[in-house]
């Protein structure tokens, strides 16, 4: 049995503790260490997961041999950042989505991925979780004849609160690029299942939303996107309200229903058991629950760690490109609604 990789954590956020506790109980790897710029907050961290390696600087936890695999569960604005440093020197990254605020940013990770020729990934954990796979299985199979459209809603209310980061725009808040992300990167996925790809990118991107006074981050956001062959996608995004999470695709003979489409697994209101309710027209609807070992994040660790030691610098779930373009839709629906970022927002 391979010895178990070395998984070090930068940031100590909600999310950075759901990644720990996943591999903390995940069959290829350990926490090794975790990394803050506040060296109290990494210390309590560190003695929450009882790890004996704390790092008060992210360049610390960066050089520590102990660690072969970087988590970055940082702000979107320092992603591009920390997963530059990390990728230099030498670990390979799983960065936490979206990857980048702009497409810019992440050609900015996928250069650095490239020359240092280690593994990589954004971490859209729902690609790489067998309900997905099971999905792909069934749109091959023709369960629902020509699938024609898909609509995917994602969001929740994030609260008043000023201080929150998701009304920050110095942090990139807003729900496109929270929330939003995770509908663009399964309308994509399934839009190139059609197509006979791994992913598509679609010809038109409309899209409008409500704007948050006085900071400008988007509290509502919705688009059509369309692709090649008359497939489309309606997507809507949201931090203000809390919302039904079921993606619908449809197609010529019925359709399919994913109520836990982005977090299958996830045991709280974002997630839920990992099913797909298939509804033929004049059929009884058909529900297959879709088995994973392990919990979603734990699941999403162990293929990173296996993808890495199969000598691979992509995961085929995720590959660069297909980050790559989801950043461009994104980048085409914040222009459609009209959030603009400054150009300082996202350092490297």
């Amino acid at each position: 049995m391979s010895e178990r990789a070395g998984w070090g954590i930068l940031g100590t956020g909600g999310i950075a503790r759901t990644f720990a506790a996943a591999v903390q109980v995940s069959a290829s790897g350990r926490l090794a260490a975790v990394g803050s710029r506040d060296p109290a907050r990494a210390e309590a961290f560190s003695r929450e997961f009882g790890v004996t390696r704390s790092h008060g600087s992210y360049e610390s936890l960066l050089a520590d041999p102990a660690v072969q695999f970087v988590y970055v569960g940082t702000p979107h604005t320092t992603h591009v950042e920390l997963s530059v440093a990390a990728l230099e020197a030498g670990k390979h990254v799983l960065c936490e989505k979206p990857i980048a605020v702009t497409q810019q940013g992440a050609q900015r990770i996928v250069d650095a991925a490239r020359r240092a020729g280690v593994f990589m990934m954004e971490a859209f954990a729902f690609r790489v979780h067998p309900q997905t796979s099971r999905l792909i299985e069934l749109l091959d199979a023709d369960e629902i004849g020509e699938v024609r459209s898909v609509r995917a809603t994602f969001g929740f209310d994030a609260g008043p609160s000023p201080t929150n980061y998701l009304l920050r725009p110095d942090l990139a808040g807003g729900a496109m690029l929270d929330n939003g992300c995770y509908t663009v990167a399964l309308t994509r996925r399934i839009a190139g299942q059609v197509m006979g790809r791994p992913f598509a990118n679609p010809d038109r991107v409309i899209g409008a939303g409500l704007l948050h006074s006085p900071t400008g981050v988007d509290l509502d956001a919705s688009a059509v996107t369309w692709y090649e062959g008359g497939f489309s996608a309606q997507l809507q995004s949201t931090i203000r309200t809390e919302v039904d999470k079921t993606v619908v695709i449809t197609g010529s003979k019925g359709f399919i229903r994913l109520p836990a489409a982005y977090l299958p697994g996830r045991p709280d209101r974002f997630g839920g058991t990992p099913r797909i309710i298939i509804e033929r027209h004049d059929e009884t609807p058909k529900e297959i629950v879709v088995p994973a070992d392990g919990a979603l994040y734990t699941v999403e660790a162990d293929a990173v760690v296996g993808r890495a030691r199969e000598g691979r610098t992509e995961a085929p779930e995720m590959t660069w490109d297909d980050s790559l373009g989801n950043m461009g839709v994104l980048d085409r629906w914040r222009a459609e609604v009209g959030v603009h970022y400054e150009e300082a927002v996202e350092r490297c």
